[in-house]
C-alpha cells in the first residue's frame, strides 16, 4: 500500500496491480453493506447482506476477504519498489532503515485511529500491517521455498499457542475471548476487543504478505503472461482447496486468524490477482479499470480519510440535498441515494488527487 512508486499516468505500469488494490479499497470504504439485510425473508437479498458483513464467528463471506487482499497487495507491490531502489544502487541497509520507519509510523498511524481517550488497540489494518510489512522485507530477497517455509511456520506457531496456552479461561482456542489472543489483548492493552478481533493476528496474517511478495516476484519475471496467469491461478485454486479441506480439522475464523482462514483467503487473493492480470493487463480492459485503478493509486489516503471520519463528513453534506430528493419515494430510496453519493464523492477527491499526481505515502 505505502512502497509502491508513482509513475505519471500513461508510463508503462502493471495496472493489474493498482486496479486490484483500488476495488478492495473501494468495497472498504463504499458502504454498500448498508443495503442489503442479511436478516431479509428474501432469499438473495439475505444471502448477498450476509456477504456484505463479516461471519459472525466461523465461516468466511466475501466481506471478510477485504482485509487479507488489503495485506496481499501490499506485498505484491513491494518487490517492484524494491527492486526498482536496489537497481539503482540504493544499499540493502538504507532500503531496510526506510521499511523500519514505515513500520513504524504505521504502527503509530494505526494506534492512533483505533484507539480511544481510556484504551489503546493495536487490531486494525494499519497495525497490523506494521508487522507484516516489515516481516515481508526482511525476507523477500531469500529463495522462494525460504519465504514458504517461514509464512507456514508462522501459522504452525499461531495454531499451538492457541492450542495449548497454559492460563486458565484463555486455553479455549476457538471460542471468542477465551482465547490466547484474547489473553495478549488484556496483557497488552487491559481489555478485549468489541468485536473479537485480537492484536496476535499480526503473526498469522503476515502469510499474505509474504505470499503477496512472492506474487509480485511472479509478475516481474521474464514469462509470457500465460505462465505467470497459470502460476498465481493454480496457487490460488489449491490454497483454496486446502483451506476449505483444512476447516474440516481447524474451524475457519477470521476474527483470530485461524490457518483455515489465512489459507483459503490467500487462495481467493492470488486467484484475484490472477484475474486482474488477466483482464488488464493481458486483455486490456483498462478503460473500464481506470474507476478502480484511480482509488488504487491513493490507498492510503482512502484509507485514513474514511477511518478519521471523512465519510462521515460528506454523508453530513449530502444528507439535507439527498432527503428532499428521495424521502416521499422511501427511507430505502434514501438509504441508496446516500451510499450511491457518498461513494462518488469518495472517488472523486481520489480522481482529484490522481488528475493533480498527488500521492499520499509514507
Amino acid at each position: 500500500m505505502t512502497n509502491q512508486a508513482m509513475p505519471a499516468p500513461g508510463q508503462d505500469r502493471i495496472l493489474s496491480i493498482d486496479f486490484f488494490r483500488g476495488l478492495t479499497m473501494f468495497f472498504l470504504v463504499c458502504g454498500y453493506g448498508q443495503l442489503f439485510d442479511k436478516a431479509s425473508p428474501h432469499p438473495i437479498v439475505a444471502f448477498i447482506g450476509r456477504q456484505l458483513d463479516h461471519a459472525d464467528w466461523v465461516g468466511l463471506t466475501a466481506w471478510d476477504l477485504i482485509q487479507p487482499f488489503f495485506m496481499f497487495i501490499v506485498g505484491v507491490a513491494m518487490p517492484f519498489a524494491f527492486n526498482r531502489r536496489w537497481a539503482k544502487g540504493e544499499s540493502w541497509g538504507s532500503t531496510c532503515q526506510s521499511a523500519i520507519r514505515r513500520s513504524l509510523l504505521l504502527l503509530f498511524l494505526g494506534w492512533l485511529i483505533g484507539s480511544t481517550e481510556t484504551k489503546s488497540s493495536f487490531t486494525n489494518v494499519l497495525a497490523q500491517l506494521s508487522v507484516t510489512y516489515m516481516v515481508a522485507f526482511l525476507v523477500m530477497r531469500k529463495p522462494v521455498k525460504w519465504q514458504l517455509l517461514l509464512s507456514f511456520a508462522l501459522l504452525i506457531v499461531n495454531d499451538v499457542l492457541y492450542r495449548i496456552w497454559p492460563v486458565a479461561d484463555f486455553n479455549q482456542p476457538f471460542t471468542a475471548d477465551h482465547n490466547f489472543g484474547s489473553w495478549l489483548d488484556i496483557a497488552l492493552t487491559g481489555g478485549l476487543s468489541e468485536d473479537r478481533w485480537v492484536a496476535f493476528n499480526a503473526l498469522p496474517t503476515t502469510a499474505h504478505t509474504i505470499w503477496g511478495v512472492i506474487a509480485g516476484m511472479v509478475l516481474l519475471k521474464d514469462w509470457t503472461p500465460r505462465k505467470k496467469i497459470r502460476t498465481l491461478l493454480i496457487a490460488g485454486l489449491c490454497a483454496v482447496v486446502a483451506g476449505y479441506a483444512l476447516s474440516a480439522y481447524i474451524p475457519m475464523i477470521k476474527r483470530i486468524c485461524t490457518s483455515s482462514f489465512i489459507i483459503a483467503s490467500g487462495g481467493w487473493a492470488l486467484t484475484g490477482l490472477a484475474l486482474s492480470y488477466w483482464l488488464i493487463d493481458v486483455l486490456k480492459f483498462v478503460r473500464a479499470g481506470m474507476f478502480f485503478v484511480i482509488v488504487g493509486m491513493n490507498p492510503l489516503f482512502i484509507y485514513l480519510f474514511n477511518h478519521t471520519g471523512g465519510r462521515h463528513v460528506l454523508e453530513d453534506l449530502s444528507r439535507p440535498v439527498i432527503y428532499r430528493l428521495f424521502s416521499r419515494i422511501s427511507p430505502a430510496a434514501v438509504q441508496v441515494a446516500m451510499v450511491v453519493v457518498v461513494s462518488g464523492m469518495l472517488w472523486y477527491i481520489a480522481y482529484f488527487l490522481y488528475k493533480r499526481k498527488i500521492y499520499i505515502r509514507i
